[in-house]
C-alpha cells in the first residue's frame, strides 16, 4: 500500500471505531516491509498534519462546496482533507501532484462524477488560497479560535474560562506544533554528556532538555529510533521530559518497595529502577497484556531487573497486593490527556466533556483504594497528563478531604533546584506547552502520616 493510501486508511479507522490511528500504522508497518522510512514518515506526517489540522480543512472545504457540508462521505472527505492539508501545510508537495493523487483515490471508492467533483474543489481552492477568510475574532473569538486554531468549541472554551484568552490561545497554538523527540539517558549504564557523542556518532544530534537532568532533545533522525546500537544497548528511552521529572518528584530510593498503579508501557517505572540503582521491587500494574510485554521487553533492554509487570485493574475492586505495604506509590492515573495534544493530535476528536467527568470518578477511585496500601511515612504521587482543574487539583481536594491520614506535601521544599519553574504557588507540578515547552502535567506529592 502506498504511502497516502495508507494515510487514507489510518483516517478512516478513526471514524470508524475511534481506535488511535498511531496504533493502527504500527500495525500496518509490521505488514508493509516495503515501505523504507522516508515513506513511512511521510505516512505518518501526512495523518498526524490532518489531525492536526482538521476543523481548519473542513472551514476551508466548507466554504467551497455548493451543498451541505454533511452530505460528503467521510472516505472522500479525507481524501480532500489529505490532499488540502499537502497544498496548505507541505510547500515540498507540488499542489498537482497532492490534486492528482486524490482524484487517483477517490476513484478507487467512487464515481467518476464524485472525482470530478474532487478535482474541482482542490483546484479551486489553489487558485483562492490566499484569500481564505475565517469568521470574525472580534464578533466571535470562540468561533475563530476554534477554526484557526482547528480545535472543538467545548475545548476553547474551557481553556478560555480557566487560563483567559490570551493564554488560551497560545495553549492553542502550542498544541499545533509538532513536537520534539525526547529521550532519558540511561544513567546507569551512560552519563548524558557520553550518550550524546554515542548518538552524535550514528548520526543523531541532540541537546540537553530544558529541565529533565537526563533530557536530552533530539534532532536530524534519519531512521526509526529503534534501529540504533544505542538503543538496543540500553543507553536510553523515548520518554517526554515532563513524564521524565515525575520520578524526581517521588524521589525513589534504593531498597525501597515501589508501586507503579497504572504502569503503561513502563517509562515510569524504568526510570525509578533507574533512580534506586536497581535496587529494591517496583511492581509495574495494568490491565493491557500487550502494554506490559512492553514495559518487560524495556527493563530488560535497559538492564533493569527489579521491575516486575503485573496485571492487575487498580480501577475495580478487590485490588490488593499481597503482603507487605508499599514505601512509594506512583498513580499515573488514566486521564483527558489534554497536555499530550501536540503529540496526540487525535485527543481532539476523540475526547468531550463527559470524557473528563468520567475520568475524574475513575481517578478518585484508585486513589481510594492505592491509599491504603502505602506505609506510614510512606509517599504516593498522582500524576495526570492533562490541564483540566477536574482531573488534578479538585480530584486531590477531595481525596484529602476524605483521607485525614493523608497530607498534601509542598514541592516547593522537596524538588531539586532546576524544578523550582515548574511548581506553582499551591505546590503543585504544572506544566503547560505554551509555558514551558513541554507536555501539560499535573503532580500532587502526599504523604501517609499515620
Amino acid at each position: 500500500m502506498r504511502p497516502r493510501q495508507l494515510a487514507l486508511s489510518a483516517l478512516n479507522t478513526l471514524e470508524d471505531s475511534l481506535q488511535f490511528p498511531n496504533r493502527y500504522l504500527e500495525q500496518a508497518f509490521r505488514q508493509a516491509s516495503h515501505l523504507n522510512e522516508r515513506d513511512r514518515a511521510f505516512t505518518i506526517h501526512l495523518v498526524q498534519g490532518v489531525l492536526r489540522w482538521r476543523l481548519r480543512l473542513d472551514w476551508i472545504i466548507q466554504q467551497t462546496v455548493r451543498f451541505p457540508f454533511k452530505k460528503i462521505r467521510y472516505p472522500v472527505l479525507n481524501i480532500l482533507r489529505l490532499a488540502l492539508y499537502q497544498v496548505l501545510f507541505m510547500n515540498r508537495v507540488p499542489e498537482s501532484a497532492a490534486v492528482n493523487e486524490a482524484v487517483k483515490q477517490v476513484k478507487i471508492i467512487e464515481s467518476n462524477h464524485v472525482a470530478r467533483f474532487v478535482n474541482g474543489i482542490l483546484r479551486n481552492i489553489c487558485r483562492e488560497k490566499q484569500q481564505i477568510r475565517f469568521p470574525d475574532k472580534e464578533r466571535d473569538s470562540v468561533h475563530f479560535l476554534s477554526v484557526f486554531h482547528s480545535y472543538p468549541v467545548w475545548l476553547v472554551e474551557k481553556w478560555i474560562k480557566e487560563m483567559g484568552i490570551d493564554s488560551a490561545e497560545s495553549m492553542l497554538a502550542a498544541g499545533n506544533r509538532i513536537p520534539s523527540l525526547v529521550l532519558r539517558t540511561n544513567t546507569m549504564k551512560i552519563d548524558r554528556k557520553n550518550l550524546m557523542r554515542r548518538l552524535e556518532s550514528e548520526g543523531v544530534r541532540g541537546k540537553t532538555a530544558s529541565f529533565s537532568p537526563e533530557g536530552i532533545t533530539v534532532e536530524g533522525l534519519r531512521c526509526p529510533i529503534d534501529q540504533l546500537n544505542a538503543f538496543r544497548e540500553g543507553l536510553f528511552q523515548v520518554q517526554s521530559e515532563s513524564a521524565q521529572i515525575c520520578s524526581h518528584l517521588l524521589l525513589p530510593k534504593s531498597g525501597e518497595r515501589i508501586l507503579d498503579v497504572c504502569a503503561g508501557l513502563g517509562g515510569k517505572s524504568t526510570h525509578m529502577a533507574q533512580c534506586m540503582n536497581n535496587r529494591g521491587e517496583i511492581l509495574g500494574l495494568d490491565t493491557n497484556r500487550y502494554r506490559l510485554l512492553r514495559l518487560a521487553k524495556s527493563a530488560r533492554r535497559l538492564g533493569m531487573n527489579c521491575v516486575y509487570a503485573v496485571a492487575a485493574d487498580a480501577g475495580r475492586p478487590p485490588f490488593r497486593m499481597s503482603g507487605r505495604l508499599f514505601d512509594r506509590i506512583l498513580i499515573d492515573a488514566p486521564c483527558s490527556a489534554l497536555g499530550t495534544i501536540s503529540r496526540h493530535p487525535d485527543i481532539k476528536w476523540v475526547r468531550n466533556e463527559q470524557d473528563i467527568r468520567r475520568l475524574s470518578l475513575l481517578q478518585k477511585k484508585i486513589l481510594r483504594r492505592a491509599a491504603p496500601l502505602l506505609r506510614n511515612g510512606g509517599r504516593m504521587l498522582y500524576v495526570t497528563c492533562t490541564t483540566s482543574p477536574e482531573e488534578n487539583d479538585e480530584v486531590i481536594a477531595e481525596f484529602l478531604e476524605k483521607n485525614r491520614k493523608m497530607a498534601l506535601i509542598d514541592l516547593r521544599n522537596h524538588v531539586p533546584e532546576w524544578g523550582l519553574p515548574l511548581i506553582d504557588d499551591h505546590g503543585f507540578f504544572r506544566t503547560f506547552p505554551h509555558i514551558h515547552g513541554m507536555d501539560g502535567f499535573f503532580g500532587a506529592l502526599l504523604a501517609r502520616d499515620g
